[in-house]
């Protein structure tokens, strides 16, 4: 039996901070870092059956075109992905009242869908990233027992390309479920590799005040190749995600609306656009 102290739940039997119950959320999962996100992807539903929120963390469940869909805020950053997938896993693979795992594994389709900004010149503004991989920059990972899921080459690959300073852990790279890849894409978006960055500024290369610990990593990413296969863009997320829906049995992928080219230096002029047409290329490909 898993112990309270370990699995905790709030006095009505929901996980401590996504505040839900198994019935509350389908098979399908859309996570979106923006809890005011979340409203500009149910606006599309036919009906909402069920919303809460604590914290940054929200969800609305309802129909899409007849199709059970639930979405959810996940807040910013590696940490956060961790409470998320672990309490969405225990609502559907840990029986709450006994505290034990099922026997059989339930596996849940789990899409982010985000903003990012391009690595490459050649992926523009407002255009859509399928991640192929996901590469974890933020040690948080490592806390699991990884070795079993990771691509092992390609870490080496981008440590040595980049000459990683080791003293900042040791990268993880993680692929993307094809399942869902298969499912989501098409001739109109790039597949690519996405770093997931531990924080937003110098761990993206960012400088305001502050030195950072290698002023040209951003560059050298850039440059960075393995196999025909090149960095693609930067954000907070993805890695996470593919590592822990991995190792707890879950397909997962992420779509980002690229907003920005760091390549050469442009924003795109109307990125609330670009996010509309991500959200509705989702819901019309998981609706179908």
């Amino acid at each position: 039996m898993i112990q309270s102290s370990e699995l905790i739940l709030n006095p009505d039997g929901s996980v401590y901070h996504l505040n839900l119950k198994p019935e509350h959320i389908a098979h399908d999962i859309i996570f979106v870092g923006d809890q005011n996100r979340v409203e500009k992807i149910t606006q599309f539903f036919d009906t909402i059956e069920y919303s809460t929120q604590k914290r940054e963390f929200k969800t609305q469940t309802g129909y899409f075109k007849g199709k059970k869909m639930t979405v959810m805020s996940t807040g910013i950053g590696p940490d956060n992905i961790d409470i998320v997938m672990n309490e969405l896993d225990a609502l559907v693979n840990i029986d709450l009242k006994t505290r034990k795992p099922k026997e059989i594994v339930t596996s849940l389709n789990i899409i982010r869908i985000g903003t990012s900004g391009s690595l490459q010149a050649d992926i523009p503004c407002d255009s859509i990233v399928m991640s192929q991989y996901g590469l974890g920059l933020d040690n948080m990972l490592r806390s699991y027992l990884i070795d079993g899921i990771c691509e092992t080459e390609m870490e080496d690959a981008f440590i040595k390309q980049t000459n990683w300073d080791l003293r900042k852990g040791r990268p993880y790279v993680i692929k993307g479920s094809t399942l869902l890849e298969a499912k989501l894409e098409s001739a109109s978006i790039y597949k690519g590799f996405t770093g997931t960055a531990g924080g937003f500024y110098g761990p993206q290369g960012r400088v305001l005040r502050l030195d950072i610990q290698d002023p040209s990593l951003n560059s050298k990413m850039d440059r960075f190749e393995y196999d025909g296969i090149k960095m693609t863009n930067l954000e907070m997320e993805t890695g996470a995600i593919y590592g822990l829906g991995k190792l707890l049995g879950h397909e997962c992928l992420s779509l980002n609306a690229i907003i920005a080219n760091r390549a050469n230096g442009t924003f795109s002029e109307d990125p609330y656009k670009a996010v509309d047409a991500l959200i509705s290329y989702t819901l019309d490909k998981l609706a179908n």
